[in-house]
């Protein structure tokens, strides 16, 4: 009996063909396994997730387990983002011509060997090879989280299938922090990787057991298609080493930051070039650079950047105070709620004709969010700094699935810049991430730098406050210390440590009020863009009917 050509055109009803090729198709479904498919879609999208997010949740604890330096442990989240941006130039394409589930099936089998193998290697390159293959797998996983949803929801409700598909992922990142400190509990740094290499076996379980319909399959990989992966792919991964560590081995000291950003560049470029000049190109440059796509890059790297406030500033502020995950459950369930809510908000108001309003609610949330974080004391601990993390979560939720449905109006009437539009936001949402972090963690580092010279041209024993801090000191510390020389000194080091301290408020005070700048500023460049548009469309309106 002869085998069905995989790549021959399908008879579709009208109700089930596809929307783009490599997607599947949407026939009928009985109640329960829409369920069943909405339940399925969101697990794989915290399978996709939740393994980086504990990673980068506990990026200290792993540290003393690999006895790691910073900069080394550092690489972990980075080379997930190195890989998770990189494998999406060939995602789309392979899913296109060999199917999405055959890709997400074998590259999930490989994570859970690689997984399974790290649990009898304590080793810091073994971790490595984890969390590359956790990127790839994640990137796959989150469209299919999208697919599995879509199948989950009724055709009239295919909006709020999508915003759940997209967001479904930010809810790991508190998730991780909540239940985290119980996995180390267990048997230290192996607590996490057995409980991530669970989910990935009840992930490929649940998406062996509910596969998803098939959709239309087509030969469309080009030779030249590699040649731009293997130039643009080891660019990418340069460019998110750079951001990641340039603040750790500082940006002008370490002579690999220079080389690997040049060559970074050299790469990037090539690529760009090598794509535009090609007649049937894997990225569209024509398309990205056209002005409505740039502006929405911007916009959605501009918010990422915003964004990351929440890992760097507060997160990153609490931690250097000495405060552990368990004694932040209370913001971790905050973030969650606020995640929920944006997801849920989302669902309920999301129309295709007015997408820039989300996003402008979202940076309205953060820009008070910031403010009300950069008022922040030596005192401050979690409990005050609930409401600004709840709206924070809220906004990063809620102006999500807008951007992205911004641009797919462009990949409907051209499928072929699916591709393109893949990498831009990917690219927005993990590279903005790292930059974000890049950019508030130096900035960070430079005002505490500012103000600890401030403060210390204050520290003098001509100021009689001074000497009354230091007899403070000394009194705590003299039942421990009789030498008289030494209790001066440890009074000495406890003031400037106080010192350093309130630098360091003052720095990270200053990171969200810079934050909240950037967040002000781009939604006045919005309000001022949509201003325009309307003002343009009513001159014409007015001209067209003068005419008449």
């Amino acid at each position: 009996m002869p085998q069905r050509d995989p790549y021959a055109p399908r008879e579709w009803q009208p109700h089930e063909k596809p929307t783009l090729l490599g997607s599947p198709s949407t026939p009928l479904h009985s109640t329960p396994k829409r369920i069943a498919y909405g339940i399925v879609g969101l697990l794989v999208c915290l399978t996709g997730a939740l393994g980086n997010a504990l990673v980068t949740a506990n990026l200290q604890n792993l540290q003393g387990t690999f006895a790691a330096w910073s900069t080394e442990i550092a690489w972990l989240p980075t080379v997930y983002v190195m890989t998770n941006v990189s494998i999406n130039l060939l995602l789309v394409k392979f899913r296109q011509q060999y199917g999405l589930r055959a890709f997400t099936e074998g590259f999930l089998v490989l994570y859970v060997l690689v997984t399974f193998f790290h649990l009898f290697v304590n080793d810091l390159s073994s971790a490595l090879m984890v969390r590359a293959a956790h990127g790839m797998v994640a990137a796959a996983l989150s469209s299919l989280g999208i697919y599995y949803q879509v199948q989950a929801w009724p055709a009239k409700h295919r909006l709020k299938a999508l915003t759940i598909g997209i967001t479904g992922s930010s809810l790991a990142i508190p998730i991780a922090r909540l239940f985290s400190t119980e996995l180390l509990q267990l048997d230290e740094w192996r607590g996490l990787y057995f409980f991530e290499l669970g989910l990935a076996l009840v992930s490929l379980g649940c998406v062996i057991a509910l596969k998803l319909p098939p959709g239309d399959r087509r030969k469309v990989f080009e030779k030249k298609d590699f040649i731009t992966f293997f130039l643009l792919a080891p660019g990418m991964g340069l460019l998110c080493a750079v951001l990641s560590l340039g603040r750790l081995d500082w940006w002008f000291e370490a002579p690999w930051i220079g080389w690997s950003l040049a060559l970074s560049l050299v790469l990037i470029v090539s690529a760009i070039v090598f794509e535009h000049n090609r007649t049937n190109p894997l990225l569209n440059t024509r398309w990205l650079s056209s002005g409505s796509i740039l502006r929405l890059g911007l916009i959605m790297l501009l918010i990422r950047i915003v964004l990351a406030e929440q890992n760097t500033g507060v997160f990153g502020w609490l931690q250097y105070v000495g405060l552990q995950n368990e004694q932040m459950t209370h913001l971790g369930w905050a973030i969650l709620a606020g995640i929920l809510c944006g997801i849920t908000a989302s669902c309920l108001t999301i129309k295709p004709t007015k997408l820039s309003w989300p996003i402008i609610t979202s940076l309205a949330l953060m820009i008070i969010a910031s403010l009300l974080d950069s008022r922040s004391t030596s005192l401050t601990r979690p409990d005050q700094l609930l409401l600004s993390q709840f709206l924070l979560g809220f906004g990063s939720a809620f102006f999500l699935a807008p951007a992205m449905l911004a641009g797919i109006g462009g990949v409907i009437a051209e499928p072929r810049n699916l591709v393109s539009f893949s990498v831009l936001f990917g690219m927005s949402q993990n590279v903005g991430g790292l930059l974000g972090s890049a950019i508030l963690g130096t900035f960070q580092i430079w005002r505490e730098k500012y103000h600890s010279s401030l403060i210390a041209d204050q520290l003098t024993t001509l100021n009689p406050l001074v000497n009354e801090r230091i007899q403070i000191y000394s009194q705590m510390y003299q039942q421990l210390i009789g030498d008289s020389t030494l209790l001066s000194t440890q009074a000495i080091l406890q003031l400037q440590n106080s010192a350093t301290l309130e630098a360091n408020i003052l720095a990270y005070n200053d990171t969200y009020l810079l934050t909240a700048g950037i967040a002000t500023a781009t939604l006045v460049w919005i309000l001022w863009r949509l201003l325009r548009l309307r003002l343009t469309a009513r001159m014409a309106l007015k001209k067209a009917t003068g005419t008449k």
